[in-house]
């Protein structure tokens, strides 16, 4: 079963961080990849750009909008992923357990399953 691991960070976090800091929680997050890489459970991983760079594509009435972030409603940001291949949810969860990422941040521990589930 394949289970998407999202890191949920606050969006102000990060500018709180010094560079050092930050380099430091990333290497640790690698780390913690290459570890799930070692053991055969990880399909793929990345970091996200904070929402200040991102941009939001919606359709209302046929017509198409964009929203550039920042985001002033947003609370919250997904940080990155891990997309694992585990036998169980309770497996997922217990590698979530060992994020490095549950320190500082959220992570949610999602199935991947058809939009209609």
């Amino acid at each position: 079963m394949s289970f998407m691991l999202l890191i949920i960070e606050p969006t102000t976090q990060r500018a709180g961080r010094t560079e050092a800091e930050g380099r430091e929680l990333y290497a640790r997050m690698q780390r913690f990849g290459e570890g799930l890489q070692a053991q055969g459970k990880l399909k793929a991983s990345e970091s996200l750009a904070s929402q200040a760079s991102a941009v939001r594509v919606t359709t209302a009435g046929g017509q198409p909008r964009v929203s550039d972030g920042p985001f002033a409603e947003a609370k919250e940001m997904v940080g990155g992923f891990f997309l694992l291949e585990c036998a169980s949810l309770d497996e997922a969860v217990a590698i979530a357990h060992e994020c490095p990422a549950a320190e500082w941040a959220t992570v949610e521990v999602r199935a991947l399953a058809p939009c209609y589930q």
